[in-house]
């Protein structure tokens, strides 16, 4: 069985005309919501084996904040340039290539790639997905390369607003 959580970056800031896209941190508002949704998923009792995260700011500043409520040391997180910018194909490729070791791993990306790599794996539509909020699928495999929609189940969805 493997477990994969899906979660959209918090909000960011536009505020810094002078960086680039990557570089764009999280404003007030992601904050706050990054650490919420990681107390929500520390609620539910749950401890990745691995965080993967897009090297953009707003990601891993993300993946940071909601790794610190689960008690995942951020220094294990691991960085996926493959992440950024990437497409549902290349987003899949990602995951496919995940090591089996780890059976529960929560993914830090970008929009409109989560949602569509959400949609392209769940039995159950997921609507566009607002920043912070995450998807969580199980499959019945016991390899990252065999994650598909056929042996997926529909676990959760959650987000901010229905988080706090």
């Amino acid at each position: 069985m493997k477990t994969l959580y899906l979660l959209r970056h918090a909000k960011s800031s536009w505020s810094f005309d002078e960086l680039s896209d990557q570089e764009r941190p999280l404003n007030d508002r992601g904050r706050d919501d990054a650490p919420a949704m990681g107390q929500a998923l520390a609620k539910r009792r749950i401890c990745p084996d691995l965080v993967v995260s897009s090297p953009a700011v707003r990601a891993m500043s993300t993946a940071v904040l909601v790794a610190r409520e689960m008690q995942y040391p951020h220094d294990k997180i691991v960085v996926e340039a493959g992440i950024y910018g990437a497409d549902v194909d290349q987003l899949l490729a990602v995951i496919h290539d995940l090591p089996d070791a780890a059976d529960i791993v929560l993914l830090v990306g970008h929009n409109p790639t989560i949602t569509e790599t959400a949609n392209a794996l769940s039995p159950n539509s997921v609507n566009d997905m607002p920043t912070a909020a995450v998807v969580c699928l199980r499959f019945t495999c016991e390899q990252w390369s065999e994650v598909g929609k056929a042996n997926a189940e529909f676990y959760f969805y959650d987000f901010p607003r229905n988080a706090g």
